[in-house]
């Protein structure tokens, strides 16, 4: 057999061809990307923007009602009998117990009666009766006024105090002024966990709460002055950073943010937050990634069909090899089945006398695989929040996620240790343990889950604690197990929520409501391996497990369909009463 001549000049107009086809081919990528790029990051962007300005709507409509609420404290208060008959008496034994009385009630950062010399004679912070206020703005403008005042004053401690005063009269004769100091902090705190960085600045445009302490008391452009880069390299580098990008609207730590504003309807007050565009560039880029990838595999198969020829050669030798393969594939399989005989007649010797051994280490393997799988979840949260934290060079609150997900590591310690228990029918001692805390340890542990998927969180908790004798870390698994069966259940919902509710009658009773589908079969919902849940998402030994902890314990968890849809759970147990406490206690 012999080979074909080959021809120059119609190698030559293959070769011409090819090269030109693979040209337009990169031009269509580069034009591709470049527009793409364009175009997403414009959309995105909008995207990102409209949220924000919801986002900082909301933030502005909270602070509004905590200082229209906080305002009209102070009338109410000048108006208190026994705070105007302390002060035309002189006797303030009691006027310190009944701020505190009211401190808790009205939600205020602290309370303070003035004398008409301004002297503190009492307070809900202790240490400060007896000091002087007789210089202090908030004292002398309330003296000239009958109306309420508000005044902001600046700490020592790189911070402002929010202040409502108001003077107090008796017949026309003024006998002193009351203070309300309004806790704005607060605020900084919720913010700080969702957006990248908010400020608020009085009329003056002096930062009076920002979520960044270093920018207290300076104005918005001394907050977000930055050094230049220092080199061309270090400009070449910022330029290529933000090349996914519109123009920044400011730069806060040499990082480009979206900013936006809203006016607030109290003393010319504003509020701004600022935005990275971290989230734009993931989004584009993730397109991107599909585009390029798109033209690989186009370039793959032009350089496939150039090399047609090499590959029908290469068919020929891997015909052969295929047949190979096939034949030593049939060996191994007979090998392999003679093998799997062997060990199945060995096993089966084994069998009888093993199954009960079998059954148990089933049950106590699905049950720790099911109880740990939450833990697990939210190690692997606070493993990239910490890993995002330590990039943006904030070593110490990722120290504080190493620390959760060093408690983490504990509690799946104590719940192998507690289905160890479970699986033998016993457990440790009873000790009081309060429901109310139990509650908040579990929703810590669901943090992550919770923020994730954005599930809004009501809880109506009694005042005083609600105690019971049984064993907290088992309480504790029954309760996150209640709140992943409803976070699950809440799934599908465009706006999950979850009512928790505990009370305290002739029993103990801690309900968990959700908002999704319900419950088709409630006879069957606490039997072993029935599950409502997708295969793979579960295995249904949850709510059984839950069901013998609070059984053994002397409750019982019932389920039932919510009214307006959803399911509820709930939880009752025998509560504790003060000798039943005391008993245990000695």
């Amino acid at each position: 057999m012999t080979l074909p001549e080959r021809v120059p000049g119609r190698t030559r107009t293959v070769s011409w061809r090819a090269r030109l086809a693979l040209g337009l081919l990169l031009i269509l990528a580069v034009v591709t990307v470049v527009v793409t790029n364009r175009f997403l990051t414009e959309r995105f962007t909008s995207d990102t923007r409209n949220r924000a300005e919801l986002r900082l709507a909301l933030y502005g409509g909270n602070l509004m009602s905590e200082l229209r609420r906080n305002s009209i404290v102070p009338q109410l208060l000048a108006r208190d009998p026994k705070l105007i008959a302390a002060l035309s008496t002189s006797d303030f034994s009691q006027s310190t117990q009944r701020l505190l009385s009211f401190v808790e009630e009205i939600g205020a950062a602290s309370l303070m009666l003035l004398d008409r010399d301004g002297r503190a004679v009492a307070a809900t912070e202790r240490n400060r009766l007896g000091s002087q206020h007789r210089a202090e703005p908030y004292f002398v403008d309330a003296l000239r006024t009958r109306d309420t005042l508000f005044t902001v004053r600046e700490r020592e401690s790189n911070g402002y105090s929010f202040t409502y005063s108001r003077r107090i009269d008796e017949q026309g004769d003024l006998l002193g002024v009351i203070l309300v100091e309004v806790d704005l902090r607060k605020f900084e705190q919720d913010w700080s966990g969702i957006s990248d960085a908010v400020l608020v600045a009085d009329s003056a445009g002096q930062i009076v709460l920002a979520t960044e302490p270093r920018w207290r008391g300076l104005s918005e452009e001394r907050a977000l002055a930055r050094a230049p880069a220092e080199s061309a390299i270090q400009r070449a580098l910022q330029a290529t950073a933000d090349w996914t990008a519109d123009p920044a609207d400011a730069y806060v730590g040499g990082e480009a943010v979206m900013r936006v504003e809203s006016r607030l309807p109290f003393r010319g007050w504003r509020i701004a937050s600022f935005t990275t565009y971290d989230s734009v560039r993931e989004k584009v880029n993730g397109f991107l990634a599909l585009e390029i990838m798109g033209f690989a595999v186009l370039l793959a198969l032009a350089f496939y069909f150039l090399s047609r020829r090499t590959a029908l050669r290469m068919a020929l030798f891997q015909r052969e090899s295929a047949e190979l393969r096939a034949l030593n594939a049939r060996l191994q399989r007979e090998i392999a089945e003679r093998e799997r005989v062997q060990e199945t007649l060995a096993e089966a010797e084994q069998t009888l006398a093993q199954s009960s051994k079998l059954a148990v280490l089933g049950e106590m393997s699905a049950a720790v695989s099911h109880e740990l799988n939450q833990p697990l979840a939210a190690m692997k949260t606070y493993l990239a929040g910490a890993r995002l934290l330590l990039q943006r060079h904030r070593p110490d609150e990722a120290l504080s996620a190493f620390q959760r997900i060093d408690d983490l590591i504990g509690r799946m310690g104590a719940i192998t240790r507690q289905l160890k228990s479970y699986a033998r029918k016993g457990g440790d001692a009873f000790e009081p343990v309060d429901l109310g805390d139990a509650l908040s340890s579990s929703l810590s542990m669901m943090e992550p889950q919770l923020k994730q998927r954005n599930v809004r969180i009501s809880r109506a908790l009694p005042s005083q604690p609600v105690r019971v004798m049984g064993d907290r870390v088992r309480i504790e698994q029954v309760l996150v197990n209640l709140l992943r069966n409803a976070l699950d259940a809440t799934h599908g919902e465009a706006e999950p929520e979850i009512d928790i509710i505990l009370a305290a009658g002739e029993t103990a009773s801690l309900s968990v409501r959700d908002n999704g589908p319900g419950i088709d079969d409630l006879d069957a919902l606490f039997e072993p391996f029935y599950t409502t849940k997708k295969p793979g998402e579960g295995v249904g030994l949850g709510l059984a497990i839950s069901s013998g902890i609070v059984n053994d314990m002397g409750g019982r968890l019932i389920a039932r369909h919510a009214e307006g849809g959803g399911a509820v759970f709930e939880m009752q147990l025998p509560i504790l009463t003060d000798d039943e406490e005391t008993q245990a206690a000695e």
